[in-house]
């Protein structure tokens, strides 16, 4: 099939691209069995659904795809590019890196879809060319509509400028080969719509090198001579026609000398010569360098067949007696490279080239000519250059691959991806330590979700999967699992430089037991190991966590300045207190301003230390304890907001500990303890403020008309807030939620609630 041509396929057509092609994933999820059927077996399309095959050669490719990656980076753009577009694409790479595409859909979508590849695969070139501001609207077409079209048809981005701006330049940006075919397109377009002669002349596509002549020389010469432009289509444009446009004189005798010259091409002789396709892209050479010299030296032209197809038949024509010469041209430029290779596994091929290169820069030092490739998943290395220097490249590339092929050898392992983090180790340990003592390579692929794969000599790579797989078999007896533990408590189970986290380790010493940074403050413990001593340590961890919360209660209690009565002489009573109720009891150092003494375990042990430090305070006579009555519900009042006006009181009057009878005791005796001046000067502030609330806490109420509360509010509530300022008083109205509308509450002392309703 011939490049960028489009066919039409039948209900009845059988397609085998499996070989050629392999099939692309249409996401990165895999596809149901069935619909890879689709793509790969018997296709039934409709009418409207066309293919069309076209190729980005290798030295057009762009460099993000041409990498060790380019595979499957190229599958995840074409995967992007069929959801977008809706067609069907496969792709091959070929031996000479050029990559070949079939795309399969509706006319649009495998139009769309060809641009985007293009823009994707294909380096990127810009031209600009003037064409009148006149003829801007017959290339834009109605609504654009001519523009999309030339830029499917050419796989190209259009920029005309806009009606206000004075520039006449159109831009193209795209493949070389597109830009070509849109330039050309333009240009016609636009000299039909001179005001100028304008011919078109039917002219067989293989004529065209003659008319254009090498370089584009006899084109030119004409237009020079005639002063008026020929457009000749680009060599990929399957059109058999050549446009001429100029004033009528020009144009007449440019036709002229045209059709003269298809009288003489039609006398021309052809000839075929077999060249192995390797070779063709030396006779082609760099930018088509290679026939141009030909035409322009013998007068014959050179028909190359299709880079992506397999004929290797190169076509000549011209005169008769040119063709000999033109023959000879054409094999000196075949032979004057060639092309070897040298079978070799690809896995190995790294290992041939050399960390840094080494080893290959070693073979090729003294062969400048020569060029070597390595393509990747092919069991081959592609050497090109001199003959001579091929021969010498291909020699030492054997004797190399030999010897590797004979010290290297390979092996995989299954593995479940599971045990993958335990193989690799914390910031790869595990897999380096093996690695240094073996001197393999161990390859942990995600293409290959289950698979290790290790590399290296053959004593290394059995040491190295022997040890892999004894670990393998020891995980597969293991388990995992994650104890929750409040992450306040993990310092307390590792203890003081781990003492106590060693303890247990040493008693499940085949259970590794994983806490996460603190600074995480996260609940999980890790446990791996042998699965009974896993549950066993799980319990054990657990049990251990129950007696840390046990002995965790702590309560706090003022010490009412008998610091050197709890504590005795060379502490001596704290100490017996500490041992005979098995408590922490902290003292306030001497310099602290603190009068707090904190006691620390299990609820039942701190109560009775307590009580045994309130014992020695009550003998000696200054601490004394007293209560008073208080209403139940002035508590929250007298408590405040957080407990700060009870702590208020408590701090202003030495730390006197103050105790509220609880709710369902329905006493109203307030129990308060300390020194003799503190309880009386605390009792004398709590009645203070139960005064003051209640003197606060008159209440009236007064109704008036929702539709006059408005009024009595006053504009941006100036009367309300001036009643409120001048009474010291609380007004509130009712909400849309009440459902007494009329009702106004006001609170505070009782002259200023009477002062308030009165107004």
């Amino acid at each position: 099939m011939e490049e960028g041509q489009v066919y039409q396929s039948s209900d009845q057509t059988n397609y085998v691209y499996d070989e050629v092609f392999p099939a692309l994933p249409e996401s990165a999820n895999p596809a149901p069995h069935n619909d890879i059927k689709i793509c790969n077996n018997k296709m039934r399309v409709g009418s409207s659904v066309i293919t069309q095959v076209f190729r980005v050669p290798a030295d057009e490719r762009r460099y993000d795809h041409n990498n060790s990656f380019g595979e499957k980076e190229s599958v995840r753009t074409c995967s992007a590019i069929m959801k977008e577009t809706g067609a069907v694409i496969e792709i091959a790479t070929s031996k000479d890196m050029s990559l070949t595409f079939l795309v399969t859909g509706k006319t649009d979508s495998v139009m769309d879809a060809r641009r985007k590849i293009l823009s994707n695969f294909q380096t990127q070139a810009s031209s600009k060319l003037s064409i009148p501001k006149e003829h801007h609207r017959w290339i834009l077409g109605k609504a654009g509509g001519r523009l999309k079209d030339l830029e499917k048809s050419t796989a190209t981005k259009i920029s005309v400028p806009g009606i206000n701006e004075h520039s006449d330049e159109i831009t193209v940006t795209g493949t070389r080969e597109g830009i070509d075919k849109a330039i050309h397109e333009m240009q016609v377009i636009s000299d039909e719509q001179s005001k100028k002669a304008f011919e078109r002349i039917p002219v067989l596509k293989v004529y065209h090198p003659f008319i254009s002549g090498a370089y584009n020389e006899n084109a030119n010469a004409i237009m020079n001579h005639t002063g008026c432009r020929i457009h000749i289509p680009p060599p990929s444009a399957q059109v058999d026609e050549i446009t001429i446009a100029g004033e009528k004189e020009g144009v007449a005798a440019a036709k002229d000398k045209i059709l003269k010259q298809i009288s003489a091409c039609e006398k021309f002789t052809t000839v075929g010569v077999e060249v192995a396709k390797m070779q063709h892209k030396y006779v082609i050479g760099p930018k088509g360098t290679g026939i141009a010299e030909i035409l322009q030296s013998t007068g014959v032209s050179v028909e190359m067949p299709p880079l992506d197809s397999q004929k290797e038949t190169i076509t000549l024509r011209g005169p008769q007696d040119k063709l000999g010469s033109a023959l000879n041209m054409v094999y000196g430029k075949a032979n004057s490279v060639q092309a070897a290779t040298v079978d070799a596994p690809s896995w190995i091929h790294k290992y041939i080239i050399g960390r840094k290169g080494a080893n290959i820069k070693q073979i090729t030092q003294d062969l400048s000519k020569v060029h070597v490739q390595f393509t990747e998943k092919e069991d081959k290395i592609t050497i090109e250059g001199l003959p001579e220097e091929v021969e010498q490249a291909k020699a030492k590339l054997r004797e190399l691959t030999a010897e590797m092929v004979d010290k290297l050898t390979y092996a995989t392992l299954h593995v479940d991806p599971k045990y993958y983090k335990h193989i690799i180790g914390r910031n790869g340990a595990n897999v380096n330590r093996l690695k240094e003592q073996t001197g393999v390579v161990i390859n942990i692929s995600d293409a290959d979700q289950n698979v290790i794969r290790i590399e290296g000599d053959k004593d290394g790579v059995a040491a190295a999967k022997q040890e892999l797989e004894d670990m393998i078999a020891k995980m597969e007896l293991e388990k995992e699992k994650d104890v929750i533990i409040d992450w306040k408590y993990h310092k307390l189970l590792i203890g003081q430089k781990g003492e106590a986290i060693k303890d247990t380790k040493e008693k499940f010493g085949q259970v590794l037991i994983t806490f996460p940074p603190q600074e995480e403050k996260s609940d999980i413990v890790k446990l791996r190991g042998p699965k009974d001593d896993v549950d066993k340590c799980h319990k054990y961890l657990l049990k251990k966590v129950k007696e840390i919360v046990e002995s965790s209660y702590q309560i706090q209690i003022p010490a009412f300045q008998c610091h050197k009565y709890i504590i005795g002489k060379r502490g001596a009573t704290i100490q017996k207190l500490r041992e005979e109720t098995n408590t922490i009891i902290d003292m306030p150092s001497e310099n602290s301003n603190s009068d707090t003494i904190t006691i620390t375990g299990k609820k039942e042990n701190v109560e009775k230390a307590k009580e045994l430090i309130i014992k020695i305070q009550n003998e000696q006579n200054n601490v004394v304890t007293d209560d008073v009555s208080i209403p139940p519900k002035m508590y929250n009042s007298l408590i405040g907001a957080g407990g700060k006006l009870i702590r208020s009181i408590t701090e202003d009057c030495g730390g006197v500990s103050i105790k509220f009878p609880s709710n369902e005791s329905n006493s109203d005796k307030v129990v308060l303890r300390g020194t003799k001046e503190n309880v009386k000067k605390a009792i004398k502030m709590l009645l203070e403020q139960v005064n003051e609330h209640e003197q606060n806490s008159f209440i009236a109420h007064v109704r008036a008309n929702p539709a006059h509360h408005k009024y009595l509010i006053g504009k941006y509530g100036a009367n309300i807030n001036r009643i409120r300022e001048s009474t010291g008083t609380r007004i509130i109205f009712p909400s849309e939620k009440d459902e007494d509308k009329e009702q106004i509450v006001i609170q505070g002392k009782k002259e200023g609630v009477e002062q308030a309703e009165a107004e």
